[in-house]
């Protein structure tokens, strides 16, 4: 079932289409990828969801229903800009936010020494703010904006600021925020967390969604049967079945070639037509990247 579906919207500033006629859906306990370049529509998307703007057309559901103000307390949301008040302390900072969602302020103290001691901040509850670096205020902001337990988490751009070891931290909590029955959107220009946490994605472009679904079926739907040879010594002449790409030299006469197949040709054959052809040392399919995939399909949507 779909926690959340996006149907036809699209929306308009003066002179300019920030949405046109997206559509979407956002199965329940998925990691869902919102990607797109600066300027494509996916903020403006994200704010209509939170309710912070409404759109000029089409409809949003949660669970089946209408999107209503009553929602607000089954999401939680990460904006690009932080927004933390700098002179608060960081414990009533959280409490706040906390009861801007409805809990109850003993509810709400439970969960937030929960949090810290989960992320081993337990010192932090009574410094400003304006103390802590960029990266441990986005720490906050991300205890803030999953502290009422929401069932949908969208996050924009959530490792920002973040050094390599606190950006593995916050992706750990993500997948198991996941895992214990959240839905989690982000939207992040860090292509490599794309290919590690995703299960699906949707690429906005030009305020058009141009491509959307399941992460595994859109890598298979590009592969371009291409394959890396690692061989020894020089490769003979191909068949038509195939084509040589390119051979680079890896190290004495260790070579690199890239081989494409031409047409339904099986790889176990051009890896047979290969053994005759030289010494084979490495054997692997080119699957394009996600930031392969990105690139290609807004040149082809600009093109097309």
């Amino acid at each position: 079932m779909n926690i959340l579906t996006i149907n036809n919207i699209s929306k308009s500033y003066a002179d300019h289409k920030a949405l046109s006629d997206v559509s979407m859906v956002i199965p329940k306990q998925s990691i869902f990828g919102l990607l797109g370049p600066n300027g494509a529509g996916k903020t403006t998307l994200i704010r209509i969801v939170n309710q912070i703007i409404n759109s000029d057309a089409g409809s949003i559901e949660i669970n089946g229903e209408p999107l209503n103000q009553g929602h607000v307390r089954l999401i939680g949301y990460l904006p690009e800009e932080r927004g933390l008040y700098k002179k608060m302390k960081v414990g009533e900072h959280l409490l706040y936010f906390a009861q801007l969602k409805g809990l109850k302020k003993k509810e709400a103290i439970t969960k937030i020494r929960h949090w810290f001691k989960k992320l081993d901040i337990p010192d932090w509850l009574d410094k400003k703010v304006e103390d802590l670096s960029k990266g441990m205020q986005q720490k906050v902001q991300f205890i803030g904006t999953v502290l009422h337990d929401p069932k949908l988490i969208i996050l924009d751009e959530p490792f920002s600021g973040f050094d390599p070891i606190n950006a593995n931290i916050i992706k750990d909590e993500i997948l198991e925020l996941r895992e214990k029955g959240s839905t989690i959107i982000f939207s992040t220009h860090r292509m490599e967390s794309v290919e590690e946490l995703c299960d699906h994605i949707a690429l906005i472009d030009e305020s058009h969604k141009i491509l959307d679904g399941k992460k595994k079926d859109i890598k298979n739907a590009h592969r371009s049967q291409t394959y890396l040879v690692n061989h020894l010594g020089a490769m003979g002449a191909l068949d038509s079945h195939y084509e040589m790409l390119e051979t680079t030299t890896l190290e004495d006469d260790l070579l690199a070639t890239k081989i494409r197949i031409k047409d339904d040709s099986d790889s176990n054959l051009l890896l047979k037509h290969l053994i005759n052809q030289t010494k084979v040392v490495g054997f692997n399919e080119l699957i394009p990247s996600i930031n392969d995939i990105f690139i290609q399909a807004v040149k082809e949507a600009n093109n097309g």
